[in-house]
């Protein structure tokens, strides 16, 4: 049977042909699919974390018990699960250990471009690229056999273009005769204490050195032998990208990006005249191959930063003299209109932020939804790192401020962020008795990345009712005195509250209560009265304008008439604020 599927459907697809029991995830485009579609599987346990850390330590557990298992993560959350990743390294697997890490070069929903192949090379296991969807499936079987013949995690590298792109993929049946899983007490394997470690380094080390000979003849690794003046190396999506923009020259494909196939790249080196390494972001191979002795260039003529394309790589290698530049008659470009991300109409975030701006707060803001409060008109967002960082980031700030600018500090945070890496940071501030305001934005889903389930919605993965935890009680357990709970949507009393806890010379958290207008079947949201604009009554003084609803429309002046408002029928939730804003009641 042949299917077209995304990337991510077809990691699902090679999970299940690979006889997974196990799988663990936290969601993060353009990962957050892939536990989407494995938990459509039969045998599979499929369920989100808290955090990507616990995802993979929750692998690691279904692993030592013997079975298959996989957590899939985008490329920050690597650096979330960094900790566990590193040792088990030096443990090894029982049933084979797929990791899954999303890259998202030119940063499409995401913080920064790290490339995760370092996290191979630092961690010392190995890391398969696929180019495509049949690859996405094949390369996740096969890197689960990768995985019990090395006795070691393998990780697996897609990017955005991968992950979301689609192409024809031939299906295959689940392998058959795995082992059961069972429970083998093997501490001086699994038990990293310094002695046991010490002696399992130097098995990591061998271990690397089999792998790159393995790699050497693996069928993964192929050299396509074309023209002999130009060769290129390339993995992933970039060999599809040379090979449309530099049909002629030969090139020299990796499945496995860590480690290297070395024998394999000398055997491509000599039989061209010139050799380019051209890869995303850093200069991964590069650096190993001109560590090996072999000139090479890639980054002089290809960028650091970004995505590539066909595009860009046929004029990088137009511009360094090395191809003609083909001048295309491209029809001219559409005048789009500009349509920069918002928030949602209706959502509970908005009212909040316009009143954080009226107030003048410093904001440490987080990752989520809530991060577009940074955008105009709202403009009430000052720092934003990673998840988690608001409340310790606030912490830290209101420690080297005088009393009076103290109180200026708010840090702002959702609920499935909260519980990702916010509760370490509410302890800590609340340890040490830090005087910032903290607002825990309680939406009761995770959604940034499509309204995923989390430890605080009551439901599981699979739609299943799940005790919910109280953020209330946990922040009263973490030692917070001064808790108030408040609707979003009404404005005087989310603002009243705001105003007293700001004042306080001691931590406080607000919670707002609203879920997210998106969530169909949450008894507490249900639909109100459209809003509609009273033309006569309204003064174009553009007051509703200001959350940046875009459920609400100006019309410029014109013949004569005065500029005024409108709200879309269509768009309106009714969730009133706009109304709250118009001192000529004009909003009915």
């Amino acid at each position: 049977m042949k299917e077209i599927m995304s990337g991510n459907e077809a990691i699902a697809r090679g999970a299940f042909e690979a006889g997974v029991k196990v799988a663990s995830a936290y969601p993060g485009t353009p990962s957050t699919e892939i536990l989407e579609n494995i938990a459509h599987y039969p045998g599979i346990n499929s369920s989100w974390a808290p955090n990507e850390k616990v995802a993979l330590e929750v692998a690691i557990g279904a692993s030592f018990g013997g079975a298959r298992a996989i957590a899939c993560m985008k490329h920050v959350g690597v650096n979330v699960a960094a900790d566990p990743l590193f040792t088990l390294s030096y443990t090894g697997v029982g049933g084979g250990l797929v990791l899954i890490a999303a890259d998202d070069p030119e940063m499409h929903s995401s913080q920064n471009e790290q490339d995760s192949r370092n996290y191979a090379k630092f961690a010392k296991i190995p890391m398969l690229e696929p180019a495509d969807s049949q690859e996405c499936k094949d390369f996740t079987r096969i890197a689960f056999e990768l995985s019990e013949s090395f006795d070691t995690p393998v990780m697996i590298r897609s990017c955005t273009r991968i992950s979301h792109g689609k192409s024809i993929v031939s299906h295959a049946d689940p392998v058959s005769g795995l082992p059961d899983p069972k429970l083998v007490k093997n501490p001086p394997k699994l038990v990293m204490l310094p002695g046991n470690a010490r002696v399992r380094h130097p098995i990591v080390e061998e271990r690397i050195t089999r792998l790159s000979a393995h790699g050497d003849n693996w069928e993964i690794n192929r050299i396509e032998n074309r023209s002999t003046g130009i060769g290129v190396i390339c993995t992933g999506v970039t060999y599809h990208y040379v090979r449309e923009a530099l049909p002629e020259v030969s090139t020299l494909k990796l499945g496995m990006v860590y480690p290297l196939p070395k024998k394999k790249i000398r055997e491509f080196a000599a039989s061209v005249k010139r050799l380019f390494i051209i890869e995303e972001l850093d200069p991964f191979i590069e650096e190993q191959v001109r560590a090996m002795g072999l000139s090479a260039s890639g980054k002089d003529i290809i960028s650091l930063c970004g995505e590539l394309s066909p595009g860009r790589i046929r004029k990088a290698f137009a511009r360094a003299g090395l191809i003609s530049e083909i001048q295309l008659d491209a029809a001219p470009p559409e005048k789009l209109v500009q349509r920069p991300p918002n928030m949602c109409p209706g959502c509970p975030h908005r009212g909040v932020f316009y009143l954080l701006n009226k107030a003048d707060a410093y904001v440490t803001g987080d990752i989520g939804c809530y991060t577009l409060g940074f955008m105009p008109p709202l403009n009430a967002m000052d720092t934003c790192v990673c998840m988690g960082a608001s409340i310790s980031t606030a912490s830290g700030i209101v420690r080297s401020l005088k009393p009076e600018e103290q109180r200026r500090v708010v840090a702002v945070i959702g609920d499935s962020t909260f519980l990702h890496t916010g509760v370490n940071s509410l302890m800590e501030m609340a340890y040490n008795q830090s005087p910032a305001t903290v607002l825990i934005l309680d939406n009761r889903i995770t959604a940034m990345t499509g309204r995923q389930e989390n430890p605080a919605s009551g439901f599981t993965l699979s739609g299943i009712a799940a005790p919910e935890v109280n953020i209330p009680d946990l922040c009263r357990a973490l030692g917070i005195k001064n808790l108030r709970i408040v609707d979003p949507y009404d404005l005087e009393a989310t603002r009243s509250a705001l105003s007293e806890e700001m004042a306080r010379p001691e931590p406080s958290v607000i919670i707002t209560n609203r879920p997210c207008c998106l969530i169909k079947d949450d008894c507490r949201f249900s639909k109100g009265k459209i809003l509609a604009v009273n033309q006569e009554a309204c003064t174009g003084c553009k007051a509703c304008l200001r959350i940046g609803c875009p459920a609400i429309e100006w019309h410029p002046a014109s013949e004569g008439k005065k500029g005024k408002t409108s709200i879309d029928p269509d768009l309106c939730t009714g969730c009133t604020v706009c109304q709250q804003l118009c001192k000529f009641e004009a909003i009915k």
